[in-house]
């Protein structure tokens, strides 16, 4: 082998870059010391593009193609060295290949809560999170503003700078924009693409295109979450007068119709013992005098009418039963069958509560001893 030939051998011939990891943006072509061969060649597959850096300073980008190494492909690098048409030396140049591909699935989310005035909530604070896809659309400016001389440049290099980006334009667009809350929890998608043409232009600062951007949640702080369930759950009962009505109706059940009837039997005859005692009275409120004739006595006032007995229900294995009296239930104690744990309700009793727990009820258990206590 001649001497030319061992030389020859020494320069670079072949320059491609077979990218096999899922984050690396940037990779610097490792020369090892040697020199790259005037005439080589250039490999630039899809989603690359290869930049030419010559003593420090950027020269020609390459787009995806096969690629002579020669002067009239490369005109910023020719004028750099002064190349005539018959130079046939190496030179030295640093070749850095862009990931021009999309890198998606990436998170952002917001760290402290974004404060806004909602039109219909008022001041209020609201979180957010989602996903976003990014690219380099111009690797010349990225190299330049953003990877430097990194010989291997990867997505977790920057991704946290964009993340704080996305951030700061989402808080500052979203606040602004005016659009109620509810609205943003059931418009994401529009949302997204609002924020987004919002950042894009942030982004190709740096030589970047913000691909997509996604809103995978906006939520309300817990306290204004619970009430606002609340105002839903008052939404959907109705007229709230209404709606406790009929629950107190349905359960009632037939001893609370027999309950109704009774009140409104007592309330019928207060009624006429109030009309006959009125008509009794004069229009001011005493008797009027009739001279020369003696006022007959006052007719005695008729004695109230017996307290009404309460009725029961009870409630046992999710059914219930009823309505009985307090000497019904007496029987039922007798018998084991009414325990100091039942659950019981009467008219005008605030919800279910155990037997034993009533005072009414407990005497019934009086003459009977407890329970024994647990081993």
């Amino acid at each position: 082998m001649g001497i030319w030939d061992f030389l020859s051998g020494q320069f670079i011939d072949v320059i491609h870059w077979t990218d096999d990891t899922r984050d690396t943006m940037v990779w610097r072509f490792e020369r090892e010391g040697h020199e790259i061969k005037y005439g080589a060649k250039l490999t630039v597959r899809e989603g690359q593009a290869a930049v030419f850096v010559h003593e420090g300073q950027l020269a020609d980008v390459f787009t995806p193609g096969l690629y002579m190494l020669e002067t009239n492909n490369m005109p910023i690098m020719t004028s750099l060295q002064h190349w005539d048409h018959a130079f046939q030396s190496p030179f030295k140049s640093e070749v850095y290949f862009v990931n021009t591909n999309r890198f998606t699935n990436l998170k952002w989310g917001t760290k402290n809560p974004i404060m806004l005035r909602d039109p219909e909530f008022g001041p209020t604070r609201i979180r957010a999170f989602g996903t976003y896809s990014i690219k380099v659309a111009d690797p010349a400016l990225f190299m330049t503003e953003i990877v430097g001389t990194d010989g291997e440049f990867t997505m977790d290099e920057i991704s946290f700078q964009i993340r704080n980006i996305i951030v700061q334009e989402f808080s500052k667009d979203i606040s602004a924009s005016g659009i109620p809350v509810l609205d943003m929890a059931a418009n994401t998608g529009e949302v997204a693409e609002l924020i987004r043409k919002a950042i894009d232009p942030v982004i190709h600062q740096y030589g970047l295109e913000l691909a997509e951007l996604y809103i995978e949640n906006i939520s309300l702080p817990e306290a204004v979450e619970k009430a606002l369930d609340a105002r839903t759950s008052r939404g959907i009962a109705g007229n709230l007068d209404d709606h406790m009505k009929w629950k107190a109706a349905e359960a009632m059940g037939q001893g609370g119709a027999m309950d109704q009837s009774m009140g409104m039997g007592f309330g019928a005859g207060m009624g006429m013992q109030m009309a006959n005692a009125m008509g009794q009275q004069g229009p001011w409120g005493a008797a009027p005098q009739q001279q020369g004739r003696p006022q007959p006595a006052a007719a005695p006032m008729a004695p109230p009418p017996p307290p009404v007995e309460h009725v029961w229900h009870l409630a046992k294995n999710g059914q219930t039963s009823g309505p009985y009296s307090k000497a019904d239930l007496g029987k039922m104690v007798a018998s084991g069958e009414l325990t100091r744990e039942t659950h019981a309700w009467t008219q005008g009793q605030d919800g279910w509560k155990r037997a034993g727990e009533v005072p009414e009820l407990a005497q019934l258990f009086t003459v009977m001893p407890p329970p024994p206590p647990p081993m």
